[in-house]
């Protein structure tokens, strides 16, 4: 089984990934860090060097690999790509999709405090971050609303999270 976690950046998928991963004793595959090693870039400098095309492509390459090749893994997927080519498509026929979903008010605390890391948030104030997410939330929410299973994410511990989406799997 491969377990695909989508959801918009700040939406814990990195720490629930690992933490369901561990628990299911399953293997941890982040596409961004696949990504990043492949091309021997970090997301930042490919998006800097070569633009975000370019890393949708890589993105999506990456993607139709692991989820053509692998078994009993947990993906965590970058916040935009269930929104580019049909991924989210391709997502649902190869793996048991999960849409960790927050409120536009957790992910602006959180990513807050994480810009220099994001490139799509770099050069956006604190001001300006909640009305982007936002905005970002409500085109991106269409993909999203795609996934098999959806697990709202707010004011709950990572572990309760992997508990239920452990249930929702398996029951």
């Amino acid at each position: 089984m491969i377990i695909s976690l989508v959801g918009y950046m700040g939406s814990g998928k990195s720490h629930i990934s690992k933490i369901l991963s561990e628990k299911l004793n399953f293997r941890l595959i982040d596409l961004d860090k696949e990504i990043s090693k492949r091309n021997k870039l970090t997301i930042p400098e490919i998006f800097e060097k070569k633009g975000e095309i370019y890393f949708r492509k890589l993105e999506r390459e990456a993607l139709e690999e692991i989820l053509a090749t692998e078994e009993n893994v947990v993906l965590s997927l970058g916040g935009g790509t269930p929104a580019y080519y049909n991924n989210m498509e391709i997502i649902n026929s190869n793996s048991k999709s999960i849409f960790l979903k927050a409120s536009v008010g957790t992910l602006s605390e959180r990513l807050s405090k994480q810009k220099e890391k994001r490139p799509l948030i770099a050069n956006i104030s604190d001001e300006d971050l909640s009305e982007f997410i936002a905005k970002h939330l409500f085109e991106r929410n269409f993909f999203y609303g795609k996934a098999q299973f959806n697990i709202t994410t707010d004011n709950r511990e990572p572990e309760e999270i992997v508990v239920e989406i452990i249930e929702k799997l398996y029951l």
